[in-house]
């Protein structure tokens, strides 16, 4: 597979030039990406299924666009592995809600670095979580805090020699378990792929999304609701076409094409309306 146009990636996330594999370095990467690169179903949304081949998720990444888990850590392994990291994909499962049996469903891809020069350490790389890491964590069980959140990494015990990751109790999931076993070939997850992306059930097609992180919080925008989670949760209801695109354009750097927008939006204010009708109920 010829190598992604490392450049014009390292432009895509604000970086000047590339830097040698080393911990602060694959760090910087990471915080680059979950800041600059959305997390977000805007193609689900429009009812297209996306290719999740690695070179066509760096291409999306390039052109401004985002993706969730199959995009986004497709298209990062590839930078990585062009910058000389040793990096491995690896299936994962989510569980909602704390209660959720852990199981391996492969809706979720995870990547690992292996040898740094400067740490024995094998490293949970994952930029595909939406409301998630901001930074690489060691696989070391422990506690970990990013910003205002906390997580924990122990063995999984539904994937002997995996590992299973708890999430901050502000995420919009519980845990995410993941297998020890590499996966060669992303069509591994291509099932999993159609079904998240076309089935009435998944929540990329019953709710718009999108999520960005950085060091201090998420910014998360469901159909017309507007949240920033950090330290407190602040909630701002984009109930105009105007403030709703503004927002997409400057908080998540999307600006999406004129034949896009109108479609979007009225899926967007039809989610919010039966939300509310619901919660009205």
């Amino acid at each position: 597979m010829a190598s992604p146009d490392v450049p014009a990636f390292l432009r895509r996330l604000g970086l000047t030039e590339a830097e040698p594999p080393g911990v602060a370095a694959l760090t910087r990467l990471h915080q680059a990406y979950v800041e600059r690169v959305p997390y977000e179903t805007v193609e689900i949304q429009l009812g297209r299924l996306t290719s999740i081949d690695p070179r066509d998720s760096v291409a999306r990444v390039l052109s401004g666009l985002g993706g969730y888990c199959f995009h986004l850590n497709g298209a990062l392994a590839e930078l990585l592995r062009a910058l000389g990291y040793r990096v491995t994909r690896h299936a994962g499962g989510m569980q909602m809600t704390p209660d959720a049996e852990p199981v391996i469903t492969r809706n979720h891809v995870v990547l690992n670095v292996h040898d740094l020069p400067d740490s024995d350490d094998t490293w949970l790389v994952d930029a595909g979580l939406g409301d998630g890491l901001h930074s690489p964590l060691p696989l070391r069980e422990g506690t970990y805090r990013q910003g205002p959140f906390t997580f924990g990494l122990r063995p999984s015990v539904v994937a002997p020699g995996g590992w299973r990751l708890a999430h901050d109790v502000r995420g919009s999931f519980a845990a995410m378990d993941f297998a020890p076993e590499p996966i060669t070939d992303m069509a591994h997850f291509t099932d999993r792929h159609v079904h998240l992306s076309t089935s009435p059930r998944s929540g990329f097609v019953r709710t718009f999304g999108v999520v960005r992180t950085d060091g201090e919080g998420w910014d998360v925008l469901r159909a017309l609701t507007l949240s920033r989670i950090a330290e407190t949760t602040t909630k701002t209801l984009l109930d105009r076409p105007d403030d709703w695109f503004a927002a997409l354009a400057d908080v998540y750097g999307l600006v999406l094409p004129a034949e896009d927008r109108d479609p979007l939006w009225r899926k967007a204010v039809s989610q919010h309306e039966a939300r509310f009708a619901r919660a009205t109920a």
